[in-house]
């Protein structure tokens, strides 16, 4: 496989990060990842930090390219969940550990992703969103409903208020999963949390690719800029991960 790829985490206007990013890649498959401490919670960054710990190494510890993609994905993410509900088993329930995540695979010309909570990933060819994850939020079922439109959702009082996420009940949680997503050249592929695309619309995240921009890492560390300063002087930690498919 022949890959570009780079990652980017700021803090924002917090006192400590509690998101946690990585790009693992071997010789016949990547992996993005990208988990949120959910801030609301005991030990959100510690949540963060199980979560992406448990798939990179299920992931590393895995023949690759791996065999079955979607239930690879299932299976890391419930197993992440699992650790993070122990870390919180002696809690209330209310402070339990808490965290959204989105995780990409990449193989055999191909992308599978999944994602829990509001933490997303985008495909983006030629400078367009081609697709991108729908977040497991209060916002995402009123836009899917047609009550608020994109722009209006960027605003909303209720935007980071998640349906679900790993951590705090023991019962898997619901995660989407998708099919294989076929790349060409060129593709960009981008993990993040809500800090990194809150705030800014589809045709802004899509610069991650744009014509001509061909620095990938300088292209998400912009994007980050750009979320910081949309969402001063509240702005969360912001974090990304961003793969460009550079395969015929």
């Amino acid at each position: 496989m022949n890959l570009e790829y780079a990652k980017v985490s700021a803090l924002g206007d917090r006192s400590d990060n509690q998101d946690r990013a990585a790009v693992v890649v071997a010789d016949s498959a990547a992996m993005m990842l990208v988990f949120d401490g959910m801030g609301g919670h005991s030990d959100g960054a510690l949540a963060a930090e199980t979560g992406i710990r448990i798939v990179q190494d299920l992931f590393m510890g895995s023949k690759l390219p791996v065999f079955d993609p979607q239930g690879f994905l299932y299976l890391a993410l419930a197993r992440a969940h699992d650790a993070v509900v122990e870390l919180g088993s002696q809690l209330a329930v209310d402070f339990r550990p808490r965290a959204t995540c989105a995780v990409c695979l990449i193989q055999e010309s191909g992308a599978w992703w999944a994602h829990i909570g509001d933490s997303r990933i985008y495909h983006v060819r030629d400078g367009r969103v081609l697709s991108r994850s729908r977040d497991h939020s209060h916002v995402e079922i009123l836009i899917q409903e047609g009550a608020i439109s994109e722009e209006e959702a960027l605003d909303h009082p209720m935007r980071n208020f998640v349906e679900c996420c790993i951590g705090g009940d023991a019962p898997v949680p619901d995660m989407s999963i998708t099919s294989m997503t076929r790349l060409v050249r060129g593709d960009v592929l981008m993990a993040c949390t809500d800090g990194l695309w809150s705030g800014l619309n589809d045709e802004i995240m899509a610069t991650i690719a744009a014509p001509g921009e061909d620095n990938l890492a300088e292209n998400l560390k912009a994007l980050s800029i750009r979320a910081l300063n949309a969402n001063s002087p509240y702005s969360d930690n912001t974090t990304g991960t961003a793969v460009r498919w550079l395969d015929d």
